[in-house]
């Protein structure tokens, strides 16, 4: 159970904080409405720091990522038989972490009248939507995370020795510097499992939770990673 807790927990503890900061800044009344994208990115770079600093301590190996998992299975640097138990852990562990900002935001998403921005707590979405080149940017960004979390890491089969902090400031680069396109999902987990959650949730006033597009955060991170890991093997 070690692993499954370890990715369930910091993938959890990853869109609680992540969640949370989008919800601060967009959410009528909060104290840090309007503060802004360097206020996401930032809070996201934290979330992902203290998710992959959790996770490895409890058992897991950091990935809070299907992409990275998928990845490192697909070239044999992670175990196969591992592989169901940590998409099911990180899936849950995100529904979990939606599921706790919400709450915390209760009062504050009954008082937003923009349905787009009570969707955007929970999952991207693209700021000009055209299904290639949002691919493309997830891509790349995942292609980044990926390639730099490798390079970052010691010669071991898994992610779990990586330190928690350089891979949050490569998050935090990647989110300045790609997040403007979609708003760097990155991460099949990180969206998808949201987007589930504000499917189910009871918030008020909500619109539909933009399934059309919800399979572009889900293959194209999965896209880059795959290519990272080939292109770094390869080098």
């Amino acid at each position: 159970m070690s692993p499954f807790i370890g990715e369930f927990a910091g993938t959890a503890l990853l869109i609680t904080m992540g969640s949370g900061v989008v919800a601060n800044v967009l959410l009528t009344g909060s104290k840090g409405q309007n503060s802004g994208w360097i206020v996401i990115t930032f809070g996201w770079a934290m979330a992902v720091f203290l998710g992959v600093y959790s996770s490895t301590s409890l058992g897991g190996s950091g990935h809070l990522n299907p992409a990275v998992t998928i990845a490192l299975t697909a070239t044999g640097q992670f175990k196969k038989e591992l592989l169901p138990v940590y998409l099911m852990a990180q899936f849950a562990g995100a529904i979990a972490g939606a599921t706790i900002a919400w709450l915390a935001y209760f009062q504050h998403f009954a008082a937003t009248a923009d349905k787009d921005l009570k969707l955007a707590i929970f999952c991207t979405a693209p700021a000009i939507r055209s299904v290639i080149p949002n691919l493309i940017t997830e891509i790349i960004g995942t292609f980044l995370l990926m390639f730099g979390a490798l390079a970052m890491s010691k010669p071991t089969n898994t992610l779990g020795t990586l330190d928690a902090l350089p891979v949050a400031l490569l998050v935090l680069g990647i989110g300045l510097s790609f997040g403007g396109p979609t708003g760097y999902a990155i991460n099949p987990a990180r969206d998808l499992g949201p987007r589930i959650a504000h499917f189910f949730l009871p918030i008020p006033g909500k619109r539909d939770s933009d399934w059309s597009y919800s399979w572009i955060p889900v293959v194209g991170p999965v896209i880059g990673a795959l290519i990272a890991v080939f292109v770094f093997k390869m080098i």
